[in-house]
């Protein structure tokens, strides 16, 4: 079983714009200080044809039922690898290192009359027995709300 969340952001920027904000160390690090983490880092490196992001960042638990911090602890390892093979599109997975689960799924960037919209689209899976779909839901709106902030942050960002 797993979950999928599809989740779109629309920035008034061109879609050069956007990759760009994408790429920029000092826009990650705002986005990791918005989503309320206690660290963080991102690294980004092109290989041929391929730009790989990383950002590896550790959230409070805080706020999560009891019967999912007892799989994950007091905090999140979350390290999510973007692997860009355009301006437009990326391949995504999200884990939890040493946790049962984890997101795959896709970024992609279309830009239409000046705006662009960037549409994350996942499927989560947590691979534990009678838990695993509520620990699903979990992580799906913490990931909605993570990217409600990087919206946030983005439409501050790129209206400089």
């Amino acid at each position: 079983m797993s979950t999928r969340l599809t989740h779109t952001m629309t920035y008034a920027a061109a879609l050069a714009d956007v990759s760009a904000m994408l790429d920029d160390a000092a826009y990650r690090d705002q986005v990791i200080a918005a989503q309320g983490s206690i660290s963080g880092t991102f690294e980004i490196e092109t290989d041929g044809e391929i730009t790989t992001a990383v950002v590896d960042q550790v959230m409070p638990a805080t706020g999560l039922p009891s019967f999912a911090t007892r799989f994950v602890g007091s905090e999140i390892n979350i390290v999510q690898r973007e692997e860009w093979s355009s301006a437009e599109h990326a391949d995504l997975h999200v884990s939890i290192p040493g946790k049962p689960g984890q997101m795959v799924g896709s970024i992609d960037l279309v830009e239409d009359g000046g705006s662009t919209t960037e549409t994350v689209d996942v499927e989560i899976t947590v691979n534990i027995p009678l838990v695993g779909g509520k620990i699903e839901k979990l992580i799906a709106d913490m990931l909605r709300k993570a990217l409600r902030a990087e919206e946030k942050v983005a439409t501050a960002y790129l209206s400089r």
